[in-house]
């Protein structure tokens, strides 16, 4: 293969990404303005200048645009963690980038967000399996940090209590009432639980 002919993959590789980006963005802009239902694939095309025919060639359904988002998220978190220093309490490490990058989202962002997530059963049942799959992709973090093998099983169920304690943060968040408190604070509150109740 030519310098030339890989100097062009490069390219295509990264005007795929791009729209890919650009149609994203444009879903969750129209999935916030006007809700996830209303919403029509026609009008997510038209925002991103694109074909109904050509949004297919990036996205299967308008709930891979939502799963989109949140493995960007995700995929920062993990960027984050895995600047953690090897010294630290595994525990100690998640629960510190999970509440920083809570911080990144104002009440009416995560509300706005929140109701999204409602308000599609479909969106709701992939819910479930997106938790055990960012469970495994913690572990899996949590292992390139911390390399000992014998700390596995420790590792293992870092993960499953600290997605655990998001979940409920997450839950406790959405029944307030009243003036809501931020989800960095119910995070926090979960950890704390977490540690002095286990």
């Amino acid at each position: 293969m030519s310098e030339t002919s890989v100097g062009t993959e490069g390219l295509r590789e990264r005007k795929r990404r791009e729209t890919r980006q650009r149609i994203a963005e444009a879903g969750l802009r129209l999935f916030l303005a006007n809700g996830y239902e209303s919403t029509t694939l026609d009008e997510i095309a038209e925002s991103a200048g694109i074909s109904r025919r050509t949004f297919f060639s990036y996205f299967e359904s308008k709930d891979d645009i939502v799963i989109f988002w949140q493995n960007a998220s995700w995929a920062a978190l993990y960027a984050d963690l895995l600047k953690s220093s090897p010294d630290l309490r595994p525990l100690d490490a998640v629960r510190d980038v999970m509440v920083k990058h809570s911080l990144r989202y104002t009440t009416e962002e995560m509300t706005s967000i929140d109701r999204l997530m409602r308000s599609s059963e479909t969106l709701l049942a992939r819910k479930q399996t997106f938790y055990a799959e960012q469970e495994l992709a913690l572990f899996a973090t949590l292992c390139e940090v911390w390399r000992q093998p014998e700390r596995r099983m420790a590792l293992r169920m870092v993960a499953m209590v600290s997605i655990g304690a998001m979940r409920l943060a997450t839950q406790s968040w959405a029944e307030q009432v009243g003036q809501r408190k931020p989800i960095s604070k119910c995070l926090r509150d979960a950890f704390e639980t977490l540690e002095s109740d286990v």
